[in-house]
């Protein structure tokens, strides 16, 4: 058995490793730098507490993106040095975020062991390659990101950071090679395991899904079906699912194979980035002309999820409500009712119909997953989800873009369980339309403006903060821009009190309240790795089921204009117009 000893490295404090809503990311060239990983890494154990810490099982892995190889290697000589017991990788280091909180939640190992927390390497939906994105977070026992008071007692430890502990001399671990390595050093053994990535998700969604259902529809002759993983790593797991499982053919599978860089694409599951499956439904600038009935994508982490129908998009936030609507009828896992259900604050409030017709527990919580783990562990929420592309339940305590897939799957297979021997099939239009008709239709978009110099976004916020202080004024203005706009009935700063462990959390966006339901929220986003994004959601509710059927941009259009004059957007800014609306 090979020996290591344990090093203490002299370090000193480097600026700006403040982890945002998940984790901290910067660009590769920050993350390269000498000490900079191993900073954030030690002030990680260092907030964990040395108890905590030694004789624990870590799993560390994340979404294949450039540098994660060398990261893991680093990560596995800072725990061995820090006293960890066991370190557990997904093989090739692959393992999508939801898996990861799978995997801390379900895995034991051959010995008997449970995980006590996570590294996963990962930035999410942002590029990656040797000039692009990097990030690393924790997750705890329980499978979800590290709270707020452990973030916070991170950045403190970064800013007061002397030395690291590291084991130089333990050689690389091949994490291509499933199998378990073993080391001594001062205080016992150390194993490093190499596990199958998919075999402990792929279970967990079996638990879950009516796999035999889905299975129906999947191979039906009427029934046809596209996924993209945006070359991300939920390309490990979509053919042992949609293709070996669920019997899809494999030419229904995208950019399947996770690369470093992506592809030189951006992983992020919307309709400017999904370029290729986006034209592949019949939708964007060059339209295929006889589409699938059901596409999705999913970001770089595989937590994301897109959900488009034959040339119709499902926004984020209807999909949430139209999954909590059918879940306890389709997917065996609810089949017993739902706890309650959940979205983030700019999230459309299509879901507070759906709770309020069905009787549910409703929670608005700030942005950031976290938020949602508190509800679950408490047994608060079953269903949850984020404007963001963000779907999920209390399966794991991460969101979770193929369990969205699955369940609107489920859903389809569940509608069309008579149709599938020649009868006219549900499509996804068809049940987004009538969710509409039955709950109203909450239009909805966003529009981003990234890489905006810092400064200017903090003035803009606080002239949007100032104005509330006089609601008269803010109507006077809305009046001059449009008379055909409701009145704002009330503005603040949106602030969340946990109704779990009762932390506050202030400052988590600007919200205007319209008499007739419609909102506008602005907010800083704490996910890019450079500059400030602002993110502005606009939304409108409509009851009239003559009046659902309008284009969405188009019946917005008035309430658009009002948010950009309203908030002088392109005074601070200097943009005439957004990056990415969605």
């Amino acid at each position: 058995m090979v020996t290591f000893k344990v090093t203490r490295v002299q370090s000193a404090p480097i600026d700006g490793q403040k982890p945002g809503t998940s984790g901290l990311r910067k660009k590769v060239k920050v993350f390269t730098q000498p000490h900079y990983l191993h900073n954030f890494v030690q002030s990680t154990f260092n907030a964990l507490s040395a108890e905590k810490v030694r004789g624990s099982t870590l799993v560390v892995s994340g979404d294949g993106r450039y540098y994660s190889k060398d990261a893991i290697q680093n990560i596995i000589k800072m725990s061995a040095a820090n006293g960890v017991r066991r370190i557990w990788v997904g093989q090739n280091g692959l393992l999508s975020t939801p898996a990861v909180s799978a995997v801390v939640r379900e895995r034991v190992g051959a010995d008997g062991s449970k995980a006590n927390g996570a590294f996963i390497l990962t930035a999410s939906h942002n590029p990656g390659g040797p000039n692009e994105d990097f990030g690393i977070k924790y997750n705890m026992e329980n499978g979800g990101p590290a709270p707020e008071g452990i973030t916070d007692k991170i950045y403190e430890n970064t800013k007061t950071i002397k030395e690291y502990l590291i084991a130089e001399d333990l050689p690389e671990v091949d994490i291509s090679a499933i199998g378990i390595s073993n080391f001594s050093g001062p205080e016992g053994q150390f194993d490093v395991e190499v596990f199958d990535a998919a075999s402990d998700y792929v279970k967990l969604m079996k638990s879950i899904f009516d796999f035999q259902l889905i299975q129906k529809l999947l191979t039906s002759p009427q029934f046809t079906f596209c996924y993209d993983a945006l070359s991300g790593v939920a390309g490990a797991y979509a053919k042992r699912i949609f293709v070996e499982e669920l019997g899809a053919k494999e030419s229904s599978l995208l950019n399947c194979v996770p690369k470093e860089d992506f592809g030189g694409g951006h992983p992020d599951p919307n309709l400017t980035y999904a370029k290729e499956l986006v034209s592949r439904m019949g939708l964007g600038k060059n339209p295929n002309s006889d589409p699938p009935e059901f596409g999705a994508a999913a970001d770089g982490d595989a937590d994301r999820n897109m959900i488009l129908g034959k040339r119709f998009f499902v926004t984020p936030s209807d999909s949430v409500a139209i999954i909590a609507a059918n879940a306890v009828q389709a997917i065996p896992y609810f089949s017993s009712g739902l706890k309650g259900v959940a979205r983030s604050m700019p999230t459309s409030a299509a879901l507070d119909v759906v709770a309020k017709h069905l009787n549910l527990k409703f929670f608005e919580v700030p942005t950031g997953w976290k938020f949602f783990g508190n509800l679950m562990d408490a047994g608060l929420c079953s269903i949850c989800g984020e404007e963001s592309f963000g779907t999920g339940s209390d399966h794991i305590r991460e969101k979770d873009g193929i369990w969205a897939v699955l369940a609107w799957l489920s859903i389809l297979a569940y509608k069309n369980k008579d149709n599938l021997n020649g009868g006219k099939l549900v499509t996804v239009e068809d049940i987004v339309k009538q969710h509409w008709a039955t709950f109203g239709r909450h239009y909805y978009t966003r529009y981003d403006y990234e890489n905006v110099d810092a400064g200017a976004a903090k003035e803009l916020m606080a002239y949007l903060v100032k104005m509330q202080s006089s609601i008269g004024e803010v109507n006077k203005i809305i009046k001059g821009v449009r008379s055909d706009v409701s009145n704002v009935a009330n503005a603040d700063e949106f602030e969340y009190k946990d109704p779990v462990d009762g932390s506050i959390s202030k400052h988590q966006g600007i919200r205007y309240l319209f008499e007739d339901g419609s909102r506008l929220v602005f907010r800083l986003s704490g996910t890019g790795s450079e500059g400030a994004t602002i993110r502005l959601y606009i939304e409108q509710y409509e009851k009239d089921s003559s009046k659902t059927g309008r284009d969405s941009q188009e019946a917005l259009a008035p309430l658009v204009e009002v948010a950009l004059k309203l908030s002088k957007m392109q005074e601070f800014t200097g943009r005439s117009a957004p990056t990415v609306i969605t």
